[in-house]
């Protein structure tokens, strides 16, 4: 009997055999000790773009698996190993590992023909096909179509990615959306295009587009979806729980930012799903129990892609500074993010809302040369001090920083900080091998939020990272 056997196979009746003769379940697991294995939640806690992928790529090369819980490709991750440059926006940074399966998971919207865009340009970079071998895609998860592309395309006051997300999750909570795991019940069904395609040119033609879905097209697209992906579909929380009981590593990667969370944003500035870790299992199909590590990804500063206010955002020679040596430009988009100091207020919001274990602060390179360093550490809101961010868009536009100072530190090539980071992990030294101005801003940051640094990115490549100790 095999060790997937003993722990999936355990009889009801501890009778029916000797093997686990007197034992109950429980006991059982405890003595083979395959107690789960706690999963580790990688956060967002600013607006997003904080380097994600980055930090999944480094992690994944001790995790047997990597998992998306919620949103699409309104999400993009860049990982960057020497002189190659890799952008995924469906496909989990995890890809990079060979020995790392992959999950799309039940709470995200996915686009097949980005994803299928994003394999072929995985493949043709001497990338596996991890389709049905070590990428899955949980029968839960819901279709992006051509339809939700263009109700997005209409949108012009949140600042969308014009990605289809909004619309699919729209459709999610109206329950008339499409998911994989209903394909293959639909795909050469008439009747079902056809109502369909009635029920989204109706919706189309209230909204005011001109874009109209033909049956043919619709159902034709169906098929392809489902023939494409067949191999990959599955119950992808079961396949989690299953490698959780067997002792393997799971991350679960989230998108976007804490900031940008339907329920605890900044709405209606915000996208539509749930970015905390409080999807981070339910978005993936396992329970909350897993989870005992949560990283929160922030920035040395704060950037932010879209509408809506931003207290600290510079307009100066600062942020100009910011935006260019930092290349601040989505991943996903283009657009050109708006830079601000590290705000303590947003990333106190963050910490309550997602209960860090300790933070992975990012691009601390990009404020070298800066002579002095700015904090946020509470708000002005009509004359009165505050220390958390208001609820409503109104008020937080109206709130004026309240900042400390703290001395700048020197500028250094990204050889040399990449220099400098491979030094302190091959030595154990931690931070202690920064500048010590550096070095200050960083304990200052995690004095201020009562959270400990666990790494410090100081440089894009994937080795430009100096662990903490």
């Amino acid at each position: 009997m095999t060790v997937y056997e003993l722990v999936f196979n355990i009889p009801s009746d501890p009778h029916a055999n000797d093997e686990v003769k007197g034992h109950s379940s429980r006991a059982f697991l405890t003595d083979l000790h395959l107690i789960d294995m706690p999963a580790t939640v990688i956060l967002g806690a600013q607006w997003g773009d904080e380097g994600k992928g980055k930090l999944v790529d480094r992690l994944a090369e001790q995790a047997s698996w990597v998992a998306r819980f919620q949103g699409g490709n309104n999400a993009g991750h860049t990982v960057v190993i020497g002189d190659r440059v890799l952008k995924f926006h469906l496909l989990p940074s995890g890809i990079t590992r060979q020995e790392c399966s992959l999950i799309l998971g039940d709470g995200m919207v996915i686009d097949p023909w980005v994803l299928h865009s994003e394999l072929e340009n995985w493949i043709e970079t001497g990338g596996d096909d991890p389709k049905g071998n070590r990428l899955f895609v949980s029968e839960r998860a819901h279709i992006i179509l051509p339809y939700h592309r263009a109700m997005d395309s209409l949108d012009k006051t949140i600042g969308t990615t014009g990605r289809g997300i909004g619309p699919a999750y729209s459709d999610k909570i109206n329950r008339i959306g499409l998911r994989f795991g209903d394909l293959a019940e639909i795909a050469y069904d008439a009747s079902w295009a056809q109502s369909a395609t009635e029920r989204m040119n109706r919706s189309l033609e209230a909204a005011g587009s001109d874009v109209r879905i033909e049956v043919e097209s619709l159902q034709e697209e169906v098929q392809w979806i489902h023939g494409i992906y067949e191999s990959s579909i599955a119950n992808t929380g079961l396949m989690l729980d299953n490698a959780l009981k067997l002792n393997e590593h799971v991350i679960l990667e989230g998108a976007q930012g804490c900031l940008l969370d339907i329920d605890q944003g900044t709405f209606p500035f915000v996208t539509s799903s749930v970015t905390s870790r409080g999807n981070a299992t339910h978005g993936a199909g396992i329970h909350p129990g897993h989870v005992t590590d949560v990283i929160g990804i922030t920035k040395a500063y704060i950037t932010r892609v879209g509408n809506g206010a931003m207290p600290t955002e510079l307009e100066d020679a600062a942020g100009e500074h910011l935006g260019t040596v930092g290349h601040e430009f989505g991943t996903t988009t283009g657009r050109k993010r708006r830079c601000g100091w590290f705000d303590a207020v947003v990333m106190r919001h963050a910490h309550r809302i997602n209960g860090f274990t300790s933070l992975a602060l990012t691009k601390l390179d990009v404020l070298g040369g800066l002579d002095e360093l700015k904090i946020c550490v509470a708000y002005e809101l009509d004359g009165a001090e505050i220390t958390e961010m208001p609820s409503s868009a109104s008020a937080l536009a109206r709130c004026k920083p309240i900042y400390m100072t703290v001395p700048g530190f020197e500028s250094k090539t990204l050889e040399e900080w990449l220099v400098v980071a491979r030094h302190a992990n091959e030595n154990g030294l931690g931070i202690t091998s920064l500048p010590q101005p550096a070095q200050d801003y960083v304990r200052q940051l995690e004095s201020l939020l009562g959270i400990p640094c666990s790494s410090v990115g100081v440089g894009p490549d994937r080795d430009a990272t100096i662990d903490c100790n």
